[in-house]
């Protein structure tokens, strides 16, 4: 009779066998599980912003511009919103020049009705009651009486060191130029009631007086600033004068020149 092997296996190993199937398993199943999850997740960051950039499919191609309106931001406005036209008159100041300019001649007007307030206070003092407070014009040189006469120049050969502008009694008197106020008084020789201003125009220093103002008139003092067109008087007949008229003066460098051809290049 053949001899019959018969092999047999312990438990233990039985049990090692079957772990080792199973860890080979294992590892190819959590390998696949974590693959899918890293598809599902780049599915669900990439599908929803191509279906969104990509339109609908007959669309046709899609540009770089539109991609871009499509992204861009928006802005949702009530139904009740209405547009309104904007008139011209509305943008008054659009360059820093313009603005600093604007900003003086409020600060002028602020200032002369502070001063024509005062002026009017006083019983002995007269009305400046519906007189502008800043002459017209954009130059940084202004006609100092609007409407007058022309009268004597400094050309006269005795002595006259200004120019005459005739105008009734009570015509206001405006600064020429923007500057410092060197002088204010009721009486200044034959000057009479006068102002003097300093004002640097375009680097050279010009001074600027006004004689023969009506008594009460004056509207700044010395030291303060003023604008140029800002009201600072009215047209008298005080001092050595002989008729209602504005002793209207230009130095420059401390000498005198003629105001009437200076005013025609610079005023504006």
């Amino acid at each position: 009779m053949p001899e019959t092997t018969i092999e047999t296996t312990s438990p233990d190993a039985t049990r090692k066998q079957e772990g080792t199937r199973s860890a080979a398993l294992v590892r190819p199943v959590r390998t696949v599980a974590i693959l899918g999850a890293v598809g599902a997740l780049v599915a669900a960051i990439a599908l929803p912003a191509f279906a969104s950039a990509s339109g609908p499919a007959d669309a046709g191609p899609v540009t770089t511009e539109q991609l871009a309106a499509d992204n861009a931001q928006s802005i949702v406005v009530a139904s009740e919103a209405t547009q309104v036209a904007s008139a011209r008159e509305q943008f008054t100041a659009t360059t820093p020049d313009e603005i600093e300019q604007q900003k003086a001649e409020e600060a002028a007007a602020a200032r002369a009705a502070a001063a024509a307030a005062t002026v009017s206070s006083s019983a002995s003092r007269p009305s400046v009651a519906g007189l502008a407070l800043v002459a017209s014009g954009a130059g940084a040189v202004r006609y100092p009486v609007t409407s007058f006469t022309a009268g004597e120049g400094p050309g006269s050969g005795r002595g006259h060191e200004g120019w005459d502008m005739i105008a009734p009694e009570g015509t206001p008197i405006y600064a020429a130029a923007a500057g410092t106020v060197t002088a204010s008084a009721e009486s200044i020789g034959g000057y009479g009631v006068s102002i003097m201003i300093m004002s640097n125009i375009n680097g050279t220093m010009v001074e600027t007086r006004y004689g023969h103002m009506v008594y009460g008139s004056r509207m700044v003092e010395a030291g303060e600033q003023v604008a140029a067109g800002q009201l600072i008087g009215l047209v008298g007949n005080t001092g050595n004068s002989y008729g209602s008229h504005l002793h209207f003066e230009v130095r420059i460098g401390g000498s005198v020149i003629d105001p009437e051809p200076w005013l025609a290049a610079n005023a504006g």
